[in-house]
């Protein structure tokens, strides 16, 4: 009787342990820039807005927007190719590849950078100013912001090429990589929506 009620109370006690649930985990990095692009998104969306509403009072300037921002737009596009090659070189353990994608992906970036203050310059040229009528200081102030957030992009980028150059970045580490294209396909595809927009409301 006694080994009976043993093994019972054993079974019993076996049954009534609850095993811990499993704790979710988020990487912080992947969760910052996450709440980075919730920010970012929440600001272009009220500028949006704005830019509506005012548009719609009058006294509205159109002018032609340049040729090199169409060009630059084919830039930064090419840059988020070379940027997904980046991160599958990582995930693939090729450290030379993902070395030579990002720093192009860097030199494109750049190069939008030097397109997009040439534009600035044609844009004068016409006689379109950050102060003036609503419709060129919008539009400077959507190109400004954006170009603001792509250096921290850019910032981004040399600091993957540096952890690559190091021989720190590999398959089973690709956090930094993910990261970094995560938020240099955002700033593609908000580039994308900006310059639809100014585009189709002019």
């Amino acid at each position: 009787m006694s080994n009976k009620s043993s093994k019972n109370n054993s079974t019993v006690s076996t049954i009534g342990v609850q095993e811990p649930a499993q704790v979710l985990s988020v990487n912080k990095w992947k969760f910052i820039i996450w709440l980075f692009i919730i920010t970012i998104v929440m600001l272009f969306a009220s500028q949006t807005s704005a830019y509506l509403v005012r548009r719609a009072e009058g006294n509205w300037a159109e002018f032609e927007i340049p040729t090199i921002f169409w060009i630059s737009t084919l830039v930064l596009i090419i840059s988020s190719a070379t940027m997904h090659l980046a991160l599958r070189a990582a995930k693939n353990n090729d450290n030379i590849k993902l070395k030579i994608f990002v720093a192009i992906t860097t030199v494109l970036g750049l190069v939008f950078l030097g397109m997009q203050y040439l534009g600035w310059q044609n844009l004068q040229l016409q006689g379109v100013f950050l102060k003036g009528n609503p419709s060129g200081s919008f539009f400077y102030i959507f190109t400004g912001l954006h170009m603001a957030h792509l250096v921290l992009g850019l910032g981004i980028l040399i600091a993957t090429f540096l952890m690559a150059f190091r021989m720190k970045l590999n398959a089973d580490n690709t956090i930094l990589v993910e990261v970094c294209a995560t938020s240099w396909h955002f700033l593609d595809i908000l580039w994308l929506y900006l310059f639809v927009f100014l585009l189709y409301f002019r």
